[in-house]
């Protein structure tokens, strides 16, 4: 028997839509987002290529699907990486998780996807973004929204610049002690309060 149909029959109702979403995250990151398609993605979840329509109603739906569980997924591992040493800790999971799943990290920021055209999609993106506020916050007052935006385009820029081959650093430090030492040239500070 094969693979295909041995999935077809495993199969119940209800992981379906996480069937589905694995495979073409796993097709996201090995072909990059030109390639994900609906047909595609059923085809390796071994269900018939209508049956994704159930929960996506065409490929924008999946790809802001896929966006939505990147998004929750890189707000869990920046959490954890704060708890474990702080908002430098925080600034190197970022790059991390943009070196590990540089087509989902694509996907989520730079693929031209509408956030707040999707609940779902918007939900988590706003949940790791106001997580950063929240960080930042216990730092930098009344100046977090701002500090955060610095801090986003710090890391952000970063994560850009090296999946994009842009800086030789890395390739004489090795990555984890040259993001570490960039991050470290950097001193987040309270503002000064003005005199009052």
């Amino acid at each position: 028997m094969s693979t295909s149909r041995h999935r077809k029959r495993s199969y119940h109702h209800g992981d379906l839509c996480a069937a589905v979403l694995a495979e073409a995250g796993q097709l996201l990151e090995k072909k990059g987002i030109t390639a994900l398609s609906l047909r595609e993605a059923a085809r390796r979840a071994g269900v018939s290529h209508n049956a994704p329509y159930r929960h996506f109603p065409d490929r924008r739906a999946l790809l802001a699907a896929l966006a939505a569980e990147g998004f929750r997924s890189f707000a869990e591992q920046l959490a954890a990486a704060e708890r474990a040493g702080g908002l430098r800790a925080r600034g190197e999971a970022y790059v991390r998780f943009a070196l590990a799943h540089p087509q989902r990290f694509r996907l989520m920021f730079d693929s031209g996807l509408r956030i707040a055209s999707d609940a779902n999609l918007r939900e988590h993106a706003g949940r790791a973004f106001g997580a950063l506020e929240q960080a930042i916050a216990a730092h930098s007052g009344q100046e977090a929204p701002h500090a955060a935006i610095a801090a986003w385009a710090l890391v952000h820029g970063l994560s850009d610049l090296l999946l994009g081959r842009k800086l030789a650093g890395p390739a004489l430090e090795g990555t984890e002690a040259f993001v570490r030492a960039v991050l470290g040239a950097v001193r987040f500070v309270v503002p000064s309060q003005s005199p009052g």
